[in-house]
């Protein structure tokens, strides 16, 4: 049964977790390298998958050792940062016209990225969560994945608009600093507990 408050509630749950996180920041830096449509199915599907793996699996994402998922998260922002700060062969002020990636690159990108990115991430869990609480699979589901929708789109057009006024290698290094940080946050609540 579909209920349409649920998957508002829902919605608005999972927006307002999710738009402070690493996926506006991952969108952003994927719009302002590439169109932004491919970046968007790319990064829609992944949620897809995750709002799926979410609902099928109900609250045991909530059994996994939460060191262990916030080690891996910090050693990949870590990872993340070092590939934009080190990145090599290409001149950094020149973004490739759309027409030069196919579709599929790009949005495999997308998908790659938020599918590794959000794994066991606070949005998944809630969303297990929501749908253990209100048995409505389908209700929960709509509205995580509009939620999750919502927030890459924000950060994939907010890419292409900061283009425009800022230079990519400053947004480059911004990026790779948050990140950092990011990472520095995630491997401390992983030794800290």
């Amino acid at each position: 049964m579909f209920s349409l408050t649920v998957a508002a509630i829902t919605f608005g749950v999972i927006f307002l977790a999710e738009l402070p996180d690493k996926t506006a920041l991952a969108g952003l830096m994927l719009g302002t390298r590439y169109r932004a449509s491919y970046v968007f199915c790319g990064v829609a599907a992944a949620f897809l998958v995750h709002v799926a793996l979410a609902i099928a699996a109900g609250s045991v994402l909530t059994l996994l050792p939460h060191r262990w998922v916030q080690g891996v998260v910090g050693l990949l922002f870590l990872a993340g940062a070092a590939v934009l700060l080190f990145k090599k062969g290409e001149d950094e002020e020149e973004v490739k016209a759309p027409a030069d990636q196919s579709f599929w690159k790009v949005a495999g990108a997308g998908f790659m990225l938020i599918l590794v990115a959000e794994f066991g991430d606070l949005t998944q869990i809630m969303t297990a969560n929501l749908a253990a609480r209100y048995d409505d699979p389908i209700g929960v589901g709509v509205g995580a994945v509009l939620g999750l929708w919502a927030v890459g789109a924000i950060g994939i057009l907010g890419g292409r608009t900061l283009m425009k006024h800022v230079p990519l290698r400053l947004i480059t290094k911004v990026a790779a600093a948050v990140m950092v940080l990011l990472a520095g946050f995630s491997l401390y609540e992983a030794f800290a507990g």
